[in-house]
């Protein structure tokens, strides 16, 4: 769904750039935060099942929510296409993200737990196979998400107008939802459910709270040290709760610097699909649009995966090296800067082909002369140039002062003083009459998607009719047209008289084209003045930063997953789950506060610093790895246990209900063959 969000904001609700980046960035970190009550509710209330299943629900309420919101029609009272009631649109669109962040925020923490409850203590093999498949199966969704969502939006649909198709692009994954949902259900006999063990989260709130207040309370060095500060809790609280709280914050404590990973990744959907939009996306065989370019990850995924899981931690576990899920997870951190100095490196290729555009206070203009003789155009103070008919000045000019003066060598000599637009680019047109010329304000950045901007100037004697176009009064303008790659054709009319003009387009670029007084009679031959170059640099260059991102990220976050289920007492697996979850949240709010505060001037400059910042965490990560020491949580309890003196018949009476689930899940592994 959010491959066509921010696409949704822009176009649909028309909201800025930076309303539509900054809504976006708040829906992921909401939809990372709230694991945290998701969470809650399984290991406390309802289990991981039945919460999967409830919060599932909300989910699919949630999708349809925001695929009625797209209906233009049910607003658009005068049938234009555009809606009439944006108020409406956007209320019924932030309920549904709401729902939707709480939806899978309540099932983020909790399905790769559940699946991981399907495994027996001594499965640690199948276990970590698990979460490597688990994190395939999404990959793959979000591939077919990537390469269907944009062409169910590139639909037109719409009941009085057609529009771009954004019901459709919603509507499915709502379908989808609740499909998967049935399917989840369908499954019930064949799972294994643990049941919740009470409201564990607000105990362990309370015992931390505790212990904080009697440590504050026994400040005095007359009162003896404690080995950890969480057992000043002890007075209270069941040393076993203890022993669980030490071994969650022992994690939590690690997952401190691992939010600026996110920050990095998590920039691959906006500030790199960014990047593509200045390339050239032409591969020969196909074409790829810049928002597409992200199908390279999941791809990526789907064939790192296995290759890591199954040659090279198999083989770097036979060379006798410790690769520990920490040294993993290091690994991929520094893997991550290594993309974004590749993104970095990029984007200086991408900067040495663009346009010098203009700075806040400076003006930029170019002169296009239609009248039927040579020109020589003086600009004050001191700009001389001589332009032929049908031609124009051979580049932008920039100008410091905004008022300027322009003097024709007609005769008599035509002047004319004119105020140029600060920060802006503009083309001065001289039309067959020249005292009538006029200044046209021209695009000042790449043009949006990798499209091409193009407009016409009407040099005929009476108004002409384009393709797609409004009707063109002698020598006049029109508006700015945004095409796609490829051929297009154009068809000039006037009463009988036609002809058709083609082109092909690449990625990018800014076109004026110049309709001579004698389009008709020569064939349809139209002059064309290249604004502003088409993109050469090729999005193929995006390949070894999505490769060093995605590397990073099976490192990083695959094993990230597995460590954090492998450390977590039994009955907190969710609420370290939530934990691990919430560092993606915070690391969204850091690309905000970052790219709201940093104001770089150059792009590359910021590639730059983030990276920089990953490595210096990713130090600090090192560090606090090393001294971190692995756990078995399960050994831990039963030492506790066995400390804290179960009687015989309580003994006897675990032994005997441990016989019983073992024979229960030898019949219920039976029972799944059988089905299988």
């Amino acid at each position: 769904m959010p491959a066509v969000l921010v696409l949704y904001f822009r176009y649909f609700l028309l909201w800025d750039d930076d309303l539509a980046t900054s809504i976006y960035h708040a829906f992921v970190a909401l939809c990372y935060l709230t694991p945290i009550l998701g969470a809650i509710i399984a290991d406390s209330w309802l289990g991981k099942f039945k919460t999967i299943i409830y919060l599932s629900i909300v989910y699919a309420i949630g999708q349809v929510t925001m695929a009625v919101s797209t209906i233009h029609d049910i607003t658009d009272a005068n049938r234009d296409g555009t809606p009439d009631n944006f108020t409406f649109h956007i209320a019924l669109s932030m309920l549904g993200l709401i729902l939707i962040a709480l939806g899978t925020g309540g099932i983020k923490p909790c399905v790769s737990a559940f699946g991981g409850d399907q495994f027996l203590e001594h499965q640690s093999r199948q276990l970590s196979t698990f979460f490597s498949v688990f994190y395939l199966c999404i990959n793959a969704g979000s591939l077919l998400s990537t390469l269907i969502t944009p062409v169910l939006r590139a639909q037109e649909c719409g009941i009085h107008t057609q529009q771009q198709c954004y019901p459709l692009a919603f509507g499915v994954p709502a379908a989808l939802m609740v499909v998967s949902l049935v399917v989840f259900i369908a499954g019930s006999g064949m799972y294994v459910k643990t049941d919740p063990e009470g409201n564990i989260m607000w105990s362990v709130c309370k015992c931390i709270g505790f212990a904080i207040k009697n440590r504050f309370r026994h400040r005095s060095s007359r009162y003896p040290k404690r080995e950890h500060w969480m057992d000043w809790a002890d007075e209270k609280y069941d040393k076993l709760l203890i022993a669980q709280v030490k071994m969650v914050l022992k994690v939590l404590f690690l997952y401190i610097p691992l939010p600026m990973f996110w920050t990095l990744f998590d920039q691959k959907g906006s500030r790199w699909t960014l990047q593509a939009t200045t390339m050239n996306g032409d591969f020969g065989a196909f074409i790829l649009q810049p928002d597409q370019m992200q199908t390279v990850n999941p791809i990526l995924i789907l064939t790192l995966v296995p290759i890591m899981d199954r040659l090279i931690f198999p083989l770097i576990q036979k060379c006798g090296l410790n690769f520990s899920p920490l040294k993993r997870m290091t690994v991929g951190m520094l893997f991550a800067a290594m993309a974004f100095v590749s993104a970095a490196l990029v984007q200086i290729e991408i900067d040495k082909t663009l346009p010098n555009f203009p700075s806040s206070s400076e003006s930029q203009l170019k002169v296009v002369n239609m009248y039927s003789r040579t020109l020589n155009v003086t600009i004050s103070p001191s700009e001389h140039h001589l332009i032929d008919s049908f031609g124009s000045s051979a580049d932008y000019m920039t100008f410091d002062h905004q008022n300027i003066t322009v003097s024709l060598n007609t005769n008599p000599v035509i002047t004319k003083a004119l105020n140029l637009i600060k920060g802006g680019r503009q083309t001065l047109i001289i039309p067959s009459d020249p005292t009538i010329m006029y200044l046209e304000e021209d695009v000042k950045s790449k043009p949006r998607e990798g499209k091409n901007a193009i407009r016409f100037v009407n040099g005929w004697t009476a108004d002409l009719n384009i393709t797609n176009l409004d009707s063109i009064e002698p020598s006049a303008t029109t508006n700015y047209t945004l095409v796609n790659q490829g051929k297009r054709d154009f068809v000039l009319r006037h009463g009988e008289q036609w002809c058709e003009f083609s082109r092909k387009f690449g990625f990018g670029a800014s076109y004026t084209f110049l309709i001579p007084s004698t389009v008709f009679s020569s064939d349809c031959h139209i002059i064309e003045f290249e604004d502003m170059k088409p993109n050469s640099a090729h999005m193929a260059l995006q390949i070894p930063q999505y490769f060093l991102i995605t590397t990073g990220e099976v490192m990083f976050s695959v094993t990230g997953l597995q460590f954090s289920y492998s450390q977590a007492p039994k009955n907190m697996k969710s609420v370290l789950q939530a934990g691990w979850l919430c560092t993606n949240a915070v690391g969204n709010i850091i690309v905000l506060i970052v790219a709201e505060l940093g104001k770089l001037p150059k792009q590359w400059a910021e590639y730059v610093l983030f990276a920089s910042l990953l490595v210096a965490v990713s130090i600090i990560f090192s560090i606090m790895a090393y001294f971190y020491t692995y756990i078995d949580p399960a050994e831990i309890e039963a030492q506790i246990r066995k400390e804290q003196g179960l009687k015989p018949e309580e003994t006897e009476k675990e032994t005997l209900e441990m016989e019983e689930k073992d024979e229960d899940q030898k019949n219920e592994q039976e029972v799944k063959q059988t089905k299988i």
